[in-house]
C-alpha cells in the first residue's frame, strides 16, 4: 500500500487505523503485540497459517472486499464483520466511527462489484479456454 492510496487515517495514543482505498489496516504502536504484529504482517505465509490464531490479540490488515459488513456498537465503537474471523472491534469515539463507518461502506461497495467483474471475467476466460480445448480436440478426432 502506498501513502497515495489512503483515504483516512485516525490517530489514538496506542493503535493508528488507517483506511486505503483497498484495505482496513489497524496497527499497534508498542509493545509485544506490535513486534508479533511486525512480524505476522512481514511474512505472508505465517500471517496465512498463524494469523487466524492471533487475530483475537493482533488486529490483522484486512481487504475490503472481504468484510461482510460494518457498523456502530452501543458504545460508538467500530464492529467489522468478517467471514471465518472473529468480528473487529476497534475502539473509537463516535464521532471517529461514523465518517469512517461511512467511508468504508463506500469503498466496500466498490471493492465487491470489482470483485463481482473480476469474477465474471474469470469464468468467461476459463469457459474461451474450455472451448478452444474442445474445438482442438475435436479437430484431432477428425484427422
Amino acid at each position: 500500500m502506498t501513502a497515495e492510496d489512503i483515504v483516512m487515517i485516525i490517530d489514538k495514543p496506542h493503535f493508528t487505523v488507517k483506511l486505503h482505498k483497498t484495505l482496513l489496516e489497524v496497527d499497534l504502536k508498542e509493545g509485544i503485540k506490535k513486534k508479533l504484529e511486525s512480524v505476522l504482517e512481514a511474512t505472508p505465509a505465517l500471517r496465512e497459517s498463524l494469523g487466524f490464531l492471533f487475530q483475537n490479540i493482533i488486529p490483522l490488515d484486512v481487504p475490503l472486499r472481504n468484510i461482510l459488513s460494518v457498523d456502530m456498537d452501543k458504545n460508538g465503537q467500530v464492529k467489522i464483520a468478517v467471514p471465518s474471523r472473529k468480528d473487529i472491534v476497534i475502539p473509537l469515539e463516535p464521532n471517529e466511527s461514523q465518517p469512517l463507518i461511512e467511508k468504508m461502506n463506500e469503498l466496500i461497495s466498490i471493492e465487491k462489484e470489482i470483485a463481482r467483474r473480476d469474477l465474471q471475467e474469470g469464468k468467461k476466460a476459463r469457459e474461451a479456454v474450455e472451448q478452444k480445448r474442445a474445438e482442438a480436440r475435436a479437430r484431432e478426432r477428425f484427422r
